[in-house]
């Protein structure tokens, strides 16, 4: 089944200087060392009906993961000033992100807390920058961003027994929509996927790329077995999954059925239009613990590899958004939707009662998408979440055949 993504009405996003197209127009503050978190966080308090969102980077000892996040959430096309802070002895380069930003063309500031004198006088900086950027960002361009410009990526968290058979299968078929719509989506977490690594091998494009995600499935494999757990929560087991395998095979099918085109790790930026894995399980021996895979995170990944918006399926019933990019919340569970439907956009639970097919809920989840795109809120927006989490984590870049060209 084909769905017509023609006759819509456009989307008018705002132009960046790389060329790129974002269909919100926020300021970031960034503290780049948790001893600089509270002064940005109340900075940001000072606008609370703004567009003003807090992310950063807790970590004092530096991390290329992480530097390479920041400066990839920094230039998101999402993005459109941003406010650095800084403690001033933290080991986190501000001087290259703060250069990286003014040559993307947005406007940018740095506020070092030691060198103004401590909290009062940074906070009284950072107002002022906030106030400044608000009004320039009233007069940014704006441009058509055509559907195959978009990204999307898909998370899922707080998953039940419905989770597999309602929003997950929907979210897929969505997938396959916008895949076949000519855009971009993007599905992860390699660890619920293990024992699935022949089947999405199979969908891959090349050869070479298949056996590519065969190794980054038998990587989260090794790496759950030294950490002694697996992708499984206890609230998993409340909600009626039975086993890892069970829980696996359900969140694979947010991945649809199109061609994979790619492998990329995160904050990697796409090539090519199509489907692509992410893996978000570190490179190396196990060194940062890594717990279970935390929603928060994940979304933040994807949304440094260039997603405009995330899907989030749930089954228990989450409440998370994130910083930079809206998350649309498919709802697996009909008795979960009825009681939270203040934070849910989509009701999949509805396929269970024969009151929609997987088809009409993922065309549901489309026309949802680019409502999204057009500037309508989310549930996760209107209700103020700004999520985020950013950690230590360590890859090596990826290889040719991660990213073919046929």
């Amino acid at each position: 089944m084909t769905m017509n993504l023609t006759n819509k009405e456009p989307i008018v996003g705002y132009q960046r200087q790389d060329g790129r197209v974002g269909i919100r127009n926020v300021i970031v503050i960034a503290y780049l060392v948790e001893c600089a978190h509270h002064v940005a966080r109340r900075i940001a308090n000072f606008f609370p009906e703004d567009p003003v969102h807090v992310i950063g980077f807790s970590g004092c000892y530096p991390n290329a993961y992480a530097d390479k996040m920041m400066n990839a959430l920094c230039t998101h096309p999402n993005v459109g000033a941003v406010l650095l802070v800084s403690l001033g002895c933290e080991s986190f380069n501000r001087n290259r992100l703060l250069e990286n930003i003014r040559s993307s063309g947005r406007p940018v500031h740095l506020v070092g807390i030691q060198e103004r004198g401590g909290t009062a006088n940074a906070m009284q900086e950072g107002k002022t920058f906030v106030s400044e950027a608000l009004e320039h960002l009233k007069g940014t361009s704006r441009a058509v961003l055509p559907f195959e410009d978009l990204i999307v990526g898909v998370v899922s968290g707080g998953s039940d027994a419905t989770s597999g058979l309602t929003a997950n299968p929907a979210a897929g078929k969505a997938f396959d929509y916008i895949v076949e719509g000519g855009a971009t989506a993007i599905f992860e977490n390699t660890g619920e996927m293990i024992g699935l690594e022949d089947h999405m091998a199979a969908r891959a494009v090349t050869e070479e790329l298949g056996e590519q995600i065969k190794a980054a499935v038998h990587k989260a494999a090794r790496y759950y077995s030294v950490m002694g757990h697996g992708s499984f929560a206890p609230g998993n087991a409340e909600g009626g999954l039975t086993t890892l395998e069970e829980k696996s095979m359900g969140a694979y099918c947010k991945s649809g059925s199109a061609p994979i085109v790619g492998l990329i790790k995160p904050a990697d930026r796409t090539g090519r239009k199509g489907l692509y894995l992410m893996d978000i399980v570190p490179d190396g021996e196990p060194r940062f613990g890594f717990p279970n895979p935390n929603d928060i995170a994940e979304m933040n990944e994807l949304i440094a590899s260039g997603a405009h918006c995330i899907l989030f399926t749930t089954g228990r019933g989450s409440v998370a958004g994130s910083a930079i990019s809206p998350v649309i919340k498919i709802c697996a569970n009909p008795e979960t939707y009825q009681r939270m439907r203040g934070d849910m956009d989509i009701n999949a639970g509805k396929i269970l009662y024969d009151q929609a097919t997987i088809e009409e809920v993922g065309k549901e989840i489309v026309q949802k998408i680019i409502l999204t795109a057009q500037g309508q809120p989310t549930c996760s927006e209107a209700l103020g979440h700004q999520e985020f989490s950013l950690s230590y984590k360590s890859f090596e870049p990826i290889g040719p055949a991660c990213l073919p060209s046929v």
